[in-house]
């Protein structure tokens, strides 16, 4: 894979789209993914955008927004202003990469970026990754929570860590689980976000294991959460039929419904669904 480092040039960019309702703005410290051939690859929508990729494989590259926390400082007033006029200034951290890529360790760009926005808080903070690194900012996302409201949403599509003919997820679910619990214990509120949802080969456990360990859960499926109709982006990648070859039905909206059913019984706390689960807007469900 390709590392470069970029002078980037601009860093906050106005929602659309799915994230119209979720955030004013994304924040994507990264373009690319070093993720992008694990099992979360597979299916990201962001592999179809080719604005990012550019003609290259997604998974081959990753470029590097070293100016990612100077450009924040600078445009943050008049971001925020526009913001504020329309609602709130929130952030969607992020959109197009995940902030906690193995790099990060290297490269520090989300843990420059947490601790410019320290300084210079937006209203709401929503942390989105399927990474565990995402506890090395703990102390960053802890300083944030005071001046503004924070979200730490960790991806968890299900209770596998490998889907038949499909690679290996890059973390393994009792990893992100083990984040998870430290975020809460950290003071954090918390949310899973089954998203694209995969199918759970134990609910009751699983679900028993997500309340143990985060606060929320937002459910997603690729049919209607993939920024394409009826989710044809995921029907071009490999994702459905191994999600029907262990449980058949699994890539159609309906199984949404029935986790749905499942998390409303089993899980205690609130529930969002699509966009409207990862704008903080939970459905209330009855639980039996």
């Amino acid at each position: 894979m390709k590392v470069e480092a970029v002078q980037a040039r601009s860093i906050l960019t106005r929602s659309s789209g799915y994230l119209l309702d979720v955030s004013s703005h994304s924040v994507n410290p990264y373009r690319g993914c070093s993720l992008g051939r694990s099992l979360c690859g597979v299916a990201c929508y962001v592999r179809h955008n080719q604005f990012v990729c550019k003609g290259r494989n997604w998974g081959d590259f990753l470029e590097v927004k070293t100016n990612a926390a100077q450009l924040y400082s600078k445009s943050y007033h008049r971001e925020r202003e526009w913001a504020r006029q329309r609602g709130e200034f929130s952030l969607f951290l992020a959109s197009s990469t995940d902030p906690f890529l193995p790099q990060e360790r290297t490269f520090g760009i989300t843990r420059g970026l947490l601790q410019a926005m320290v300084v210079q808080p937006p209203d709401t903070l929503v942390v989105q990754t399927h990474s565990p690194q995402v506890v090395d900012c703990l102390a960053e996302l802890q300083a944030l929570a005071p001046v503004c409201q924070v979200r730490v949403h960790l991806s968890i599509e299900g209770d596998r860590d490998q889907l038949p003919g499909l690679p290996r997820s890059a973390f393994s679910v009792e990893s992100r689980l083990a984040a998870a619990r430290r975020l809460r214990d950290g003071g954090l509120w918390t949310v899973a976000t089954l998203s694209p949802l995969h199918p759970i080969a134990e609910p009751e456990a699983f679900f028993e294991r997500l309340a143990q360990s985060v606060d929320a859960l937002v459910l997603d499926h690729f049919v209607g959460g993939d920024g394409s109709a009826l989710g044809s982006r995921t029907r071009r990648t490999a994702l459905p039929a191994a999600m029907d070859s262990v449980q058949p039905g699994s890539s159609s909206l309906e199984y949404r419904s029935q986790v749905l059913q499942w998390a409303s019984q089993l899980f205690p706390g609130p529930i969002g669904v699509g966009a409207e689960g990862f704008a903080g807007r939970y459905s209330r469900v009855r639980r039996g």
